[in-house]
């Protein structure tokens, strides 16, 4: 008989180390769980006294505002599995704890493609179905088969389709209220057996072409464009490690056509991307610069002088202090440009 190992859940846990802000919070309670059976404890410990649940991975798309109350559920589950599906494809199914970009380089090392824009995103894999991850032109919903996942309420499985998650840019139905109604357990992804890539993106398109020397696009493999991305990624985004951020802190716009070319006419050199269906993308990045919002700090926390889509600080800042500098940022934009930034990381804690 095999024995059941009781979660280890521990009172008054500081969360600091867990979120790449570095922002200082406590939990009221915390436990990692790695199982399937220590996530049923652990919402067996909720239900008898009667707490709320703060779901949490790898901290790095979460701003803590203060303390956390009831229980705070770290998702650790792992396990990689792959079976073929037809010819040229796999589905590939991992815990929601494994860790993003280590996943996205076993299955490169493994031939297995479709994830290769998506390298360096930080974050565990249960994480990137909510958000519905993106990169140089690339999304998770892309390659999305299905998830399993907990019903918090009643503890039960639950599978959802692609069709169910309902995916929109960097939205799911994870990020609808109530939040944390689901603890996500494993997600299957589509990749394909056969190289190909996705390199219509602007930006990468130029690094590539630079790295080729003006040689035929045919030396552009998945690994290049891997290998590429992270380039870029390293020189635009601080290491967490050295400058506390959680990437990308504001989503990009999307405006009607009408609405953006009124842009245009207002101001000179705005850059847009079309989206295919009517909208266009504004990056936040060159609204905030053309803001002079890049570089400049208020206080503990600053915009990051490389990259305008960075908040980061001292090492002195709370919560409060960075979701002061990002209303700052957002009314001025709105000032400026006509256009409501929305914030890219959750909130989460008492102020």
């Amino acid at each position: 008989m095999v024995e059941i190992k009781p979660v280890d859940i521990i009172p008054n846990h500081s969360l600091d180390s867990l979120n790449t802000m570095a922002l200082p919070a406590r939990a009221e309670y915390f436990c990692r769980v790695v199982s399937l059976g220590d996530i049923q404890q652990a919402l067996a410990f909720v239900r008898d006294r009667q707490l709320c649940i703060t779901l949490m991975g790898g901290g790095s798309n979460i701003i803590l505002a203060g303390d956390l109350p009831g229980l705070v559920i770290q998702v650790a589950l792992s396990g990689v599995n792959i079976e073929s599906h037809g010819e040229n494809a796999v589905w590939v199914t991992a815990g929601a704890g494994e860790v993003w970009h280590d996943f996205v380089i076993s299955m490169l090392d493994k031939k297995y493609y479709g994830l290769e824009n998506l390298s360096l995103i930080p974050g565990l894999i249960g994480a990137a179905p909510v958000q519905n991850i993106g990169a140089y032109g690339v999304e998770l919903s892309d390659c999305f088969i299905a998830l399993d996942a907990i019903e918090i309420a009643t503890g039960e499985a639950v599978h959802f389709s692609r069709q169910d998650c309902q995916f929109a840019y960097r939205h799911s139905i994870f990020k609808d209220e109530p939040r944390d109604a689901y603890l996500i357990t494993s997600v299957t992804l589509e990749l394909q057996c056969l190289p190909s890539v996705e390199i219509r993106y602007p930006g990468l398109r130029t690094a590539l072409e630079a790295r080729l020397f003006n040689q035929d696009e045919s030396g552009i493999t998945p690994e290049l464009v891997c290998e590429t991305v992270c380039d870029i990624r390293r020189e635009k985004l601080p290491d967490p490690e050295l400058a506390p951020n959680v990437g990308s802190f504001f989503k990009n716009p999307l405006l009607s056509r009408a609405q953006a070319d009124r842009l245009a006419d207002q101001h000179e050199g705005l850059v847009m991307y079309e989206q295919g269906d009517g909208q266009v993308k504004i990056p936040a990045a060159w609204l905030i610069e053309r803001a002079g919002w890049k570089g400049v700090n208020v206080g503990t926390c600053g915009v990051h002088s490389q990259h305008a889509l960075v908040l980061t600080h001292s090492g002195a800042a709370r919560g409060s202090d960075i979701l002061l500098l990002a209303n700052q940022i957002v009314a001025d934009i709105k000032q400026r440009f006509n256009i409501e930034l929305e914030m890219e990381p959750r909130v989460i804690g008492n102020l």
